[in-house]
């Protein structure tokens, strides 16, 4: 079985995971956890744009220096902020407790893995729509190839029928941040109800009745 349950009969290869860091000093482990949580923080009460260099660097607590030496560039900063995020979604829905993680039925962890991902695109939504510009990471990056194969295999999981890896990918299509971030500004839609959109769209693909 691989992580989540996937069975080696549904997925041929195993799932794609998002390139991690390589191992570390204790030390540096824990001053690349302090800026990330530094950028993240940033991210939250100013946007993407305050994430630069010396703003991080300020509220780590640490020499600007550092900050370089760690992620190279404001752009492997960026970068490395999105790894973050993308590698504790998966750990989540991979191992984590139900229902965005194994031990749920598939419609109850396919509803949880929408609202967990629009929760990121709400934080850090303008940073991943800066990544969704190039159709490269858009579409082929690993961290996408995750979240699809978990997607089909969820859908498989629930009966849907059609072409699955097409289905999924129109569901991923509606948690793009570009999109996100379009309804959430400019047509000012609380998250909420964007989250209970996904549900609902969730429960029309797989013919499951609202849980209302």
């Amino acid at each position: 079985m691989f992580p989540g349950g996937y069975d080696r009969g549904v997925q041929n290869t195993p799932i794609p995971m998002a390139d991690g860091p390589d191992a570390e000093r204790c030390d540096a482990v824990r001053n690349r956890a302090l800026l990330l949580e530094a950028a993240t923080a940033l991210v939250s009460e100013r946007g993407a744009d305050a994430v630069t260099m010396d703003a991080v660097a300020e509220r780590a607590g640490v020499g600007k220096g550092t900050v370089f030496r760690r992620f190279g560039s404001r752009s492997g900063l960026m970068q490395s902020l999105l790894d973050h995020s993308e590698h504790e979604l998966q750990g989540a829905f991979l191992t984590g407790p139900p229902p965005l993680g194994p031990g749920a039925d598939a419609v109850a962890r396919l509803i949880a893995f929408g609202r967990a991902r629009l929760a990121i695109v709400e934080l850090q939504g303008d940073t991943l729509r800066a990544v969704e510009v190039s159709p490269e990471l858009r579409f082929g990056g690993p961290a996408r190839q995750v979240s699809l194969t978990h997607v089909v295999a969820l859908l498989r999981q629930t009966g849907a029928a059609g072409d699955l890896e097409l289905l999924a990918q129109a569901l991923l299509a509606t948690l793009e941040a570009g999109l996100v971030l379009y309804q959430i500004r400019e047509l000012h839609m609380p998250v909420d109800r964007i989250a209970d959109g996904w549900e609902t769209l969730v429960r029309l693909v797989t013919g499951t009745p609202s849980a209302g």
